[in-house]
């Protein structure tokens, strides 16, 4: 009687005739470790706002939902954590837990500027990700419409008559308002006091009534309240003229040559977030971000569309972070809690 003979895999361990059975079985155990992943995002995404609401990063992340939320299929739900110029709100984000479902919109002051000035038991550059750079924007310097200047150089004469007798506010120690006043103060010799708030949009409100009588603050927030006549806007802080509004000049045209100061807003996420969400969260802030009807709403209220990648926002970050702390340093800036 002929012996049988059955051939064999390279491996020698069973018959060829096995081994499609056995591409089956692998198929099907793939096909229900697919199944039983999670879909992400599978809830809503909480978005730390480390300001009150109606300041910038407020209103740049309800222009960016109207069409972020669509592509997810979850909303953003805002959480308002003012306090110590952005800081308590990036420190809520840096110790979240990281699975993808917070992140934070921060700002200059609180990514590159406070951490210089205040400490705080975390870093932004190593317990938040970055995830994309949103927009940049350079502030106006207002001032309340009862206070008898109408220039920049008004401004500097006054205060040098009357040291420290203004107040200007911000939205607390390293935020873009505070930096702004500081570098205009150490360039121009205009002395004045400094009143910290938990966000812009209460510096404005205190503006608008009176209590204060300068405020270097966003054109997000601020342009309906010059239009409105409410506030007198004597410059922006950029290199270049705003197009919104194209016949006020920068501070550096109103006789302080060299002075540049521009805001921008990051999104951040807890430093040990899987890189898979990071990656996904950017590609569809990107995408977002790149639509022609979003950037002209960014450009209406005064800001440019930036976008990229994670790597051009972390490289950006860093060459923020660095330059802010040399100027605080040369300007002798000291940190506190800001109220």
């Amino acid at each position: 009687m002929a012996t049988r003979i059955l051939a064999r895999d390279p491996a020698g361990l069973r018959p060829a005739r096995t081994r499609p059975m056995l591409g089956f079985a692998l198929l099907a155990s793939a096909a229900a470790a697919f199944a039983q992943a999670p879909v992400y995002p599978a809830k809503p995404l909480r978005m730390v706002i480390p300001f009150a609401p109606g300041g910038t990063p407020d209103a740049q992340m309800r222009i960016v939902a109207e069409r972020l939320n669509p592509r997810l299929g979850q909303p953003l739900v805002y959480d308002y954590r003012p306090g110590a110029a952005g800081s308590v709100g990036m420190e809520v984000a840096a110790r979240a837990t990281p699975d993808g479902y917070t992140l934070v919109a921060g700002t200059v002051g609180a990514w590159a500027v406070n951490p210089h000035l205040q400490s705080h038991g975390f870093s932004t550059l190593t317990d938040l990700a970055p995830v994309v750079l949103v927009a940049t924007a350079p502030a106006v310097l207002v001032v309340h419409p009862s206070l008898p200047v109408h220039s920049v150089q008004d401004l500097i004469a006054l205060a040098r008559k009357r040291p420290n007798t203004l107040n200007y506010g911000s939205t607390g120690v390293g935020g873009f308002g505070h930096i702004s006043a500081e570098l205009f103060s150490a360039m121009t010799g205009a002395r004045m006091t400094h009143i910290a708030y938990k966000g812009a949009a209460p510096a404005l409100a205190d503006l608008v009534g009176g209590h204060i009588e300068v405020l270097f603050n966003s054109a997000v927030v601020t342009v309906p309240q010059i239009r409105a006549g409410r506030v007198r806007a004597l410059a922006t802080t950029g290199a270049r003229r705003l197009a919104l509004l194209p016949d006020l000049p920068t501070v550096a045209e109103s006789g302080v040559p060299g002075y540049e100061n521009s805001t921008w807003t990051g999104i951040g996420a807890p430093s040990r977030t899987p890189t898979e969400l990071i990656q996904r969260l950017n590609r569809e802030f990107a995408a977002v971000l790149a639509l022609p009807e979003v950037q002209e709403r960014f450009s209406a209220a005064g800001a440019s569309v930036v976008g990229g990648s994670i790597d051009e926002f972390r490289t950006f970050l860093r060459a923020e972070y660095d330059k802010f702390g040399r100027l605080v340093r040369e300007t002798g800036m000291r940190g506190g809690s800001a109220s």
